[in-house]
């Protein structure tokens, strides 16, 4: 069986719609695949509606986060929600937080652009995203792909995108302990994706992973693109150390990146035990619902 879970559509930053992505996955033989875009749950609908016979799809999404780096300052990290509710409040109103972060980051790194010279006008730019969605560098990338500045996004991020880029902007995301209580409160399950991803900059420290554990993360994405061979071994050494999960992903973007769909996976016991927690999620999160009525 051929698990892949952490992939991404049109809904946030990848090139495939989602049901293109449904698509691509039945005919790359993946047997199960997670729809993960970034801040949104906007491509679930219609993945599912597009559905082909024989693939199962999870439903997930991935949080733009903050994380200590025990060094008095913080690290960017995402975490993977699987199974979790959509309705969830906290959850729908902290997305379009995030997602309102992400176009003003972006069209602050447009601006600081063009100030420069770069054939970029930003409000034209701005314009141009799709409404509503978690917008992110690729689609800056691609902007200056259209202008002839860039050959690739790849190209764009090594040249000017990337997190000590000269154009790199910050935003304000999400305290990755709120964001796991926040996914176990709507039922779901958090994994830490791609923690070891070096050549995007500084990375969690693995003292942070382990209070994370204490929190409430079910486990850690070890089989990753961006994982170095000793970084693989080293997270899976951790992940059986503290009784985390281990899945392995493609972040697959499309033609934004590329990696393939089904180039790294999960073992089938790891899905199986991430469906077991969310049902436990769930059932908790409905008694913590009864307990506040009461």
């Amino acid at each position: 069986m051929r698990i892949d879970l952490h992939a991404h559509s049109t809904a946030s930053d990848g090139t495939d719609t989602p049901a293109e992505l449904v698509a691509t996955a039945a005919a790359a033989g993946i047997d199960v695949l997670a729809l993960t875009d970034h801040d949104t749950t906007a491509g679930w609908a219609d993945a599912v509606d597009a559905l082909p016979v024989g693939l199962r799809l999870i439903r997930g999404a991935e949080f733009s986060c903050i994380a200590p780096d025990c060094r008095d300052a913080h690290v960017s990290v995402h975490l993977l929600g699987y199974l979790f509710d959509p309705t969830s409040q906290v959850i729908i109103a902290e997305q379009a937080r995030l997602r309102t972060e992400r176009r003003m980051r972006l069209l602050a790194m447009a601006q600081r652009m063009a100030a420069d010279g770069f054939p970029v006008d930003p409000d034209e730019f701005l314009a141009g995203l799709p409404p509503e969605s978690p917008a992110g560098r690729p689609h800056l990338a691609r902007a200056l792909m259209s202008a002839g500045v860039v050959g690739s996004v790849d190209e764009a991020f090594r040249r000017f995108l990337h997190n000590r880029g000269p154009y790199y902007t910050g935003r304000v995301d999400t305290d990755v302990h709120a964001a796991i209580r926040m996914v176990r409160a709507a039922g779901g399950v958090a994994v830490l994706a791609h923690a070891a991803a070096r050549r995007r900059g500084p990375v969690i420290d693995h003292s942070v992973i382990a209070e994370l554990a204490a929190e409430g993360l079910a486990g850690v994405e070890v089989d990753h693109p961006d994982h170095a061979d000793d970084d693989r071994a080293a997270l899976r050494d951790l992940a059986g150390a503290l009784g985390l999960l281990v899945t392995g992903s493609s972040d697959y973007h499309g033609t934004n990146k590329t990696v393939s769909l089904g180039q790294e996976t999960t073992e089938p016991e790891a899905l199986e035990q991430i469906e077991e927690l969310a049902a436990r999620s769930r059932v908790a999160a409905v008694t913590a619902d009864r307990r506040r009525v009461r």
